[in-house]
């Protein structure tokens, strides 16, 4: 690499970092021991893939929001404004949000799915989605 591309690359470390430490805080990683290679690739693909899907949250919804009329969102706890969205506080922003289904006896099945709240159903508009499936 050229000097430059090694100091740009050396400046986006602490980014990347941030993003590998939170296998141990929002995705409670902890030590796993296994033997097979194998095994140790495919758990690392899935490390991957959770950061990169984390990622995509964030990106889509951090575009969104700038799109969009508002300039912060509430999602801290009390409903603080937050204008960097975070996927840890948008998963704890949904926690509430349940899906039930009652079969009856003759085969009847009933649902029952929790109300949305408006921030949530901003949310799952913004990501592209119909709140309708994931709530009333």
């Amino acid at each position: 690499m050229a000097a430059k591309e090694v100091l740009k690359a050396y400046k986006r470390q602490p980014l990347i970092e941030k993003r590998f430490s939170q296998f141990k805080s929002d995705f409670e990683v902890a030590p796993v021991y296994l033997k097979e290679v194998t095994r140790i690739q495919s758990l690392l693909c899935v490390y991957f893939f959770a950061l990169m899907v984390q990622t995509l949250l964030e990106r889509e919804l951090r575009q969104a929001l700038e799109a969009s009329s508002y300039e912060t969102i509430p999602l801290y706890p009390e409903h603080r404004a937050c204008s960097a969205v975070i996927t840890r506080r948008v998963l704890d922003n949904f926690d509430t949000v349940q899906r039930h289904t009652l079969s009856g006896v003759s085969g009847e099945r009933q649902i029952f799915v929790t109300q949305l709240s408006p921030l949530q159903r901003q949310i799952v508009t913004w990501l592209g989605l119909q709140p309708r499936r994931y709530g009333r």
